[in-house]
């Protein structure tokens, strides 16, 4: 599934990396706050689910979430030995590609859950709710690496 977050964390690291560290300090900030557009959209969308809760269809849920899974962990694991180099760039990449997993994982089980045990729009809005804290978490975390970086550049 093509998102537009994963896209451009990935071109703006790529493109950044050859630059000074002020200016890749600059680029951290700017994906921290594109870590909170997923965040900020699961919010909107558990809110509006809050409003009319329809359970999800669980097989789409769960086979969409088990596709997205396979991708994301690969990258995380590609991503993982490098997540502490390059500071906020790579935290950046590496947190993106460790949440959409977790995610993936989460959204395995809500759909899992609402086949089997609960047939509501509950899982799936406490799954929800999580993964949106876990992207502004992510967003915290990589704009205080920039930051820190901002000032050591200045």
């Amino acid at each position: 599934m093509f998102r537009p977050q994963d896209a451009s964390v990935n071109l703006l690291i790529l493109l950044a990396l050859g630059w000074s560290l002020k200016d890749r300090a600059r680029v951290g900030m700017a994906l921290a706050l594109i870590l909170l557009a997923p965040g900020i959209a699961t919010l909107w969308t558990a809110y509006q689910s809050f409003i009319d809760p329809a359970p999800p269809q669980p097989l789409l849920l769960t086979v969409t979430g088990a596709g997205a899974l396979v991708i994301n962990l690969s990258c995380a694991f590609m991503l993982a030995a490098f997540r502490h180099e390059s500071g906020s760039l790579t935290r950046a990449a590496f947190l993106s590609a460790r949440n959409d997993a977790l995610a993936n994982i989460a959204i395995i089980g809500a759909g899992l859950v609402t086949a089997f045990v609960w047939r509501s729009a509950w899982p799936d809005l406490i799954v929800g709710l999580c993964i949106a804290a876990m992207n502004m978490d992510a967003a915290r975390e990589v704009w205080a690496a920039a930051r820190d970086e901002h000032r050591a550049a200045a």
